[in-house]
């Protein structure tokens, strides 16, 4: 893959990733001890609950968006893939509109005869990563209109 199509596609990702983030660092602002009488040993305590919970939010969303963003980034490479091989098997892949979502394809648009959507479907079954197509190709006549 080309290293400026790969970068156009990844910092997105990482991008999309880290606002998906944000909310982890939102933490609740309480004291750590509603009791200000209480000894300074037990709010200690509390507070270092308090940060270590803080610490373990960020750590899973931090986990969270890393894999959201490698899924993402799977997914736009499966695209591109499927896209190319329609166009190699001389379909036409202009008039096939191509959205993956955790490896499963979905095709939509509009092709001259029903052998082609088939043809389409396996071309897209075929590639790499895709997990299951979900063809939703229309047959268009001569005149334009879909049946």
């Amino acid at each position: 893959m080309d290293e400026k199509y790969s970068f156009r596609l990844i910092v997105p990702a990482v991008l999309f990733g880290m606002v998906l983030s944000v909310p982890a660092f939102a933490q609740d602002s309480a004291p750590a001890s509603t009791d200000p009488n209480a000894p300074a040993s037990q709010q200690m305590k509390a507070a270092g609950h308090e940060m270590e919970n803080a610490g373990s939010d960020t750590v899973a969303a931090g986990a969270d968006t890393y894999h959201a963003t490698k899924r993402a980034v799977k997914d736009t490479t499966i695209t591109a893939e499927v896209k190319a091989a329609l166009e190699k098997d001389k379909l036409p892949a202009s008039d096939i509109h191509v959205h993956t979502r955790a490896g499963v394809v979905t095709l939509n648009g509009n092709v001259p005869s029903p052998d082609m959507a088939a043809q389409a479907a396996q071309v897209a079954q075929q590639t790499n990563g895709v997990k299951s197509v979900n063809n939703k190709l229309m047959v268009a006549n001569s005149t334009g209109s879909a049946y």
